[in-house]
């Protein structure tokens, strides 16, 4: 990379970041006040959860994550109506929405997955047990559907609809990676369609209720969510490949847990279906258990096989595809800034 690409990417990941925090700070407080009217045992967890409390119930400093999600939502209807608060102002509910759908997947996964960490912390199924954590995971999604029926905007109704079309998507993902575990063979277009569903979907969904709350029209909204399904997919894509190569001072998880739990991810996939020695290995490892050198073979076997290579240039196409999507929403794709520049963010990142 040269050094105004360098420069580019720079002021886009700043953009970025600074649209992140702001949404934030737009989003947190809300969010908090939701959390806060669950009953007492499932708040306690949710507030665990949201990095708010130690599990004591003492207050702590807080990590509820990048916000991504909710910044999708206010970066899409700033782009149909233009920046400003009152933009923010009446996308709030729907943003807020999203982040909690997001987190009952979150604490689900924790569960399905049996991941111990998640943001530096123990998960909350390892503190307050797995029926605790599924049950706050299925009230934080009550709570989301909750907000958008009492929210007075006009678009509330429809949006509600989509977050549960979207969500039912997003269990038949989830549903799929699980299966996929117990199968010898998958195909790199099955992976794919569970990718999109998995994670996808939501970060579509996202993108589409902000334009609905933007006032815009069926053909723009339609060509939101697939900006962020496109997008959704590149980021599961390095989502993958941090989950193999990611450092686990920043990732809060060990090191290869995608490999220890011997997951069809799509790099691992891509070298499974590759044709190569390397594939051949990979699978030979993949029908045992990993651990130790295990777990360093495997990833050097989906390297030799091209797995990493490919997600890395199947991320860049899709953000590709996702810019052709957004031009048909945005004419000005001056005005999508925050947009691109989230998604140049999430495809960018190494933790």
């Amino acid at each position: 990379m040269d050094a105004r690409g360098a420069a580019l990417t720079a002021g886009e990941g700043q953009e970025a970041a600074a649209l992140l925090e702001r949404t934030r700070e737009t989003v947190n407080p809300q969010l908090r006040r939701a959390v806060e009217s669950l009953p007492g045992s499932m708040r306690r967890v949710a507030m665990y959860h949201f990095g708010w409390e130690h599990a004591d119930g003492t207050p702590a400093a807080g990590g509820t994550g990048k916000a991504i999600r909710p910044a999708l939502v206010l970066a899409a209807a700033q782009a149909l109506r233009g920046p400003g608060g009152e933009v923010e102002d009446a996308a709030r509910a729907a943003a807020v929405a999203v982040e909690l759908a997001h987190n009952f997947t979150l604490l689900h996964d924790d569960v399905i997955d049996r991941d111990v960490q998640r943001r530096g912390r123990s998960t909350a199924w390892t503190v307050f047990g797995i029926p605790d954590a599924i049950i706050t995971g299925d009230a934080m999604m009550a709570l989301a559907l909750r907000l958008l029926a009492e929210d007075s905007h006009p678009a509330s109704a429809e949006a509600a609809a989509r977050l549960t079309a979207c969500v039912i998507e997003l269990c038949g993902g989830q549903q799929a990676d699980c299966a996929f575990e117990q199968r010898p063979h998958v195909s790199l277009d099955e992976c794919l369609a569970m990718a999109t569903a998995k994670t996808g979907a939501l970060l579509g969904c996202a993108c589409a209720l902000g334009a609905l709350y933007a006032g815009a029209g069926p053909e723009e909204v339609e060509a939101m969510d697939a900006f962020g399904r496109e997008a959704g997919l590149a980021f599961q894509l390095i989502d993958d490949l941090i989950g193999i190569w990611g450092d686990p001072g920043h990732t809060g998880k060990p090191a290869g847990a995608d490999l220890i739990a011997r997951k069809k991810s799509l790099p691992v996939v891509a070298a499974l279906n590759s044709g190569t020695s390397a594939g051949e290995e990979l699978a030979a490892l993949y029908a045992g258990a990993m651990t130790g050198d295990d777990v360093r073979r495997a990833a050097d076997a989906v390297e030799r096989a091209g797995g990493r290579d490919w997600a890395q240039a199947h991320a860049a196409d899709r953000m590709g595809r996702a810019v052709q999507q957004l031009s048909r929403a945005v004419a000005d794709l001056g005005a999508a800034g925050g947009l691109l520049a989230l998604a140049e963010f999430v495809t960018r990142r190494t933790r």
